[in-house]
């Protein structure tokens, strides 16, 4: 039954990290590299343009990064946040 029960938690563990959103204003490399679409090299000018220009506004102001176009975005939106300022 203790198996069980630690089984059932660690699945429920698991769930609330997978569908965690990633906060695009905070998150490195390899955080932006789990997302659907996005390998090193959008990672790395995702990392370049917030550098240069500051944290995201809004999720949509994603769209501004070179290589992300729309469909990115759209498969993107309910995966990423861009909480507060850091």
């Amino acid at each position: 039954m203790k198996k069980l029960v630690s089984a059932l938690l660690l699945v429920l563990l698991w769930a609330a990290v997978a569908i965690a959103a990633v906060n695009i204003n905070t998150a490195s490399q390899q955080e932006l590299e789990t997302l659907p679409g996005i390998g090193p090299a959008k990672a790395k000018a995702i990392l370049k343009y917030r550098a240069e220009k500051g944290p995201f506004q809004r999720v949509d102001d994603l769209a501004k990064v070179k290589g992300v176009g729309p469909k990115n975005l759209e498969r993107l939106k309910n995966q990423i946040e861009v909480g507060k300022k850091p």
